[in-house]
């Protein structure tokens, strides 16, 4: 793979501080929000990691976590994938729909009141690549005793930020040129639809938020392929992870909501707090190509 440069630190850190500045600036005592879309595969947790380091050096004890940490157990998935059989969409974890939210919104709730509490841990390997929440003995503590409060949080993820469509907004969307709508019915990705309606509560706390978007959104397809192929060389197998088949399947699944909701957080997640976001658009060799802030 070509060696990686991170340009998106540079362009990031001026304006988290600005917009903690803000923040502290309103007294405001409750931590700070970051909300993080990052399109899989474009350097997501190298900039999560630099923005964390850089509240820790200004004194801001920084909490990360992912949505993924909140997906459904695996018994619960395996319950919703058999009420709706038939719903391609939901026989996975990852599109929404398929995360606790309610547990999410809780965890949260405590961060922002400084109460002690445990960050949930998600094991993608269980079962078979299935997937399960790990015991609560196994999660991570957040303000225990002896433990700095948390000051920040940065809650990232490929799904963060986006918001629900109204229904006919949607089926515009369906009707339009895709890769992938087609291939669902229209009441499945209503269903999708309805289910984000519940991320409000977690999209609607973000003090900042920032987007890094492609110039082509099926520049996963061959960064995710990319990945299986660095992997074959890691462990010299070439047998070790999936084929490019397998690549377009596991993609496919979650595509769709790639294409119903990005351009929702492309037009800016917040109504009433203009520069809050920051979007960061890449090109196919993962360089920042535009900045726009909204």
């Amino acid at each position: 793979m070509a060696s990686f440069i991170d340009d998106k630190t540079p362009l990031c850190i001026p304006f988290i501080l600005e917009r903690l500045r803000l923040h502290q600036a309103r007294s405001d005592s409750r931590p700070f929000v970051v909300g993080l879309n990052g399109i899989q595969g474009a350097g997501k947790t190298t900039l999560v990691r630099a923005l964390s380091q850089t509240l820790e050096s200004h004194d801001i004890p920084t909490l990360v976590c992912s949505i993924d940490d909140f997906y459904l157990t695996h018994e619960d998935q395996v319950a919703l994938a058999q009420a709706h059989a038939d719903n391609a969409l939901l026989q996975h974890r990852g599109e929404p729909g398929t995360h606790d939210v309610p547990l999410a919104v809780r965890f949260i709730d405590d961060v922002m009141n400084r109460r002690p509490t445990k960050l949930p841990q998600y094991d993608k390997a269980a079962f078979g690549g299935q997937g399960d929440r790990l015991p609560e003995s196994q999660w991570k503590p957040v303000n225990q005793p002896g433990q700095p409060l948390v000051q920040a949080v940065i809650l990232e993820g490929w799904s963060v930020g986006f918001r629900p469509l109204a229904t006919d907004a949607l089926a515009a969307r369906r009707e339009a040129p895709s890769r992938t709508l087609n291939k669902h019915p229209p009441e499945h990705l209503l269903l999708i639809n309805d289910k984000l309606r519940q991320y409000d509560a977690l999209t609607d706390l973000f003090d900042a938020f920032i987007h890094i978007d492609a110039q082509d959104l099926e520049y996963v397809y061959g960064w995710r392929q990319q990945q299986e192929e660095h992997l074959r060389i890691e462990k010299g197998d070439p047998n070790a992870g999936m084929t490019p088949d397998q690549v377009v399947h596991f993609v496919d699944g979650y595509f769709p909501a790639y294409e119903l909701f990005t351009d929702g957080v492309r037009q800016g997640i917040f109504k009433d707090r203009p520069g809050a976001q920051l979007r960061m658009v890449v090109g196919q060799d993962r360089k920042v190509k535009q900045v726009v802030r909204i």
